[in-house]
């Protein structure tokens, strides 16, 4: 047998594997969402998403430090509201728990990437990401009150506004209400393609946003579809957003890829709370070992396509590839 074409010979070491590495991940790859809420000297761990928590504001600097520390350059931001109403209203309130947060963040740590989540499943006593009436979510009714929300970010301070909600229009009707308020300069990363999915359900408990009743497959898209995700992408596009994302992850590794085929701009992707649960319920078995599961994960992700991955799992992975 004459071999000699031998794919085994850049596998020999670890030194020639880390010469011919396609994909590397790194600290610069990672957004960590935090949880923000209302009170003082709260450090409450999620308990459907352990090493995760409910922060108060006092507790805020030294988790951002922390971040720092790692290398980790951004976070985007989920608040648990004092009360809920069929509007929404607290969401958009000047002494709101993102608006407070991200004032505080931003006094201190000026240069630090700040993204808000801008959705209103948070704060409506329905839990349904728009205005409901009759059962049904008003999509031109919700646009007005998004808008509201992005404006009260960005003048708390906010880097980027990113919509979750999948009513139709929102980038445009987002981007529009900044540029005549004078914040031009804020970015959008729209949620575009964003599954009707079952891997949302920790989140879910964490910031207390499941729907009362009935679902959110009338506006989030369905998890057979492919194609109809790049038509959302390319809506989102034209009406002004700046990086597209992909939720969940680990099941749409297609969806990423055909993002990042299509579409010459930063795509993101959103390792979601379903994903990050069940490798760590089996880790705590002993099942599977973690860190490892987890960089593969990761790294799958970002060889996808993703040029950023919005993780709960940032301060671990750093921790883990600073290891290697």
């Amino acid at each position: 047998m004459n071999l000699k074409k031998r794919p085994r010979r850049l596998r020999s070491s670890k030194n020639i594997r880390d010469l011919v590495k396609e994909t590397r991940l790194s600290a610069a790859d990672f957004v960590k969402p935090l949880f923000v809420v209302h009170g003082k000297n709260i450090r409450k761990e999620i308990p459907s998403m352990p090493d995760n928590y409910h922060l108060s504001l006092d507790q805020l600097e030294k988790e951002i430090e922390n971040l720092i520390a790692l290398g980790i350059r951004g976070i985007i931001l989920f608040g648990l509201p004092k009360y809920k109403d069929q509007e929404g209203s607290s969401a958009w309130q000047q002494d709101g728990i993102v608006q407070q947060a991200v004032r505080q963040i931003k006094e201190k740590f000026s240069d630090f990437l700040v993204i808000t989540d801008l959705c209103m499943c948070q704060y409506t006593d329905h839990g349904h990401c728009g205005i409901l009436k009759n059962g049904e979510i008003k999509n031109d009714a919700t646009l007005s009150r998004l808008a509201k929300i992005a404006i009260s970010h960005a003048e708390a301070g906010a880097d980027m506004i990113a919509p979750s909600d999948m009513m139709d229009g929102r980038v445009g009707k987002i981007r529009e209400a900044l540029d005549q308020n004078g914040f031009k300069e804020v970015a959008i990363m729209a949620y575009s393609a964003k599954y009707h999915s079952a891997f949302y359900g920790p989140f879910r408990d964490a910031a207390h946003s499941a729907p009362g009743e009935g679902d959110r497959s009338s506006y989030q898209m369905d998890a057979a579809n492919s194609d109809e995700a790049l038509r959302e992408m390319e809506l989102d596009i034209e009406e002004g957003a700046d990086i597209i994302m992909v939720k969940p992850a680990l099941s749409y590794l297609d969806i990423i890829q055909r993002a990042s085929d299509n579409f010459n701009m930063p795509i993101a992707a959103y390792n979601v709370s379903g994903e990050y649960a069940m490798v760590k319920a089996a880790a705590e078995k002993g099942w599977i070992d973690e860190k490892s599961v987890a960089l593969e994960i990761l790294t799958s992700i970002k060889r996808a396509g993703a040029d950023i991955i919005i993780t709960y799992w940032a301060d671990n992975a750093v921790q883990w590839l600073n290891e290697k």
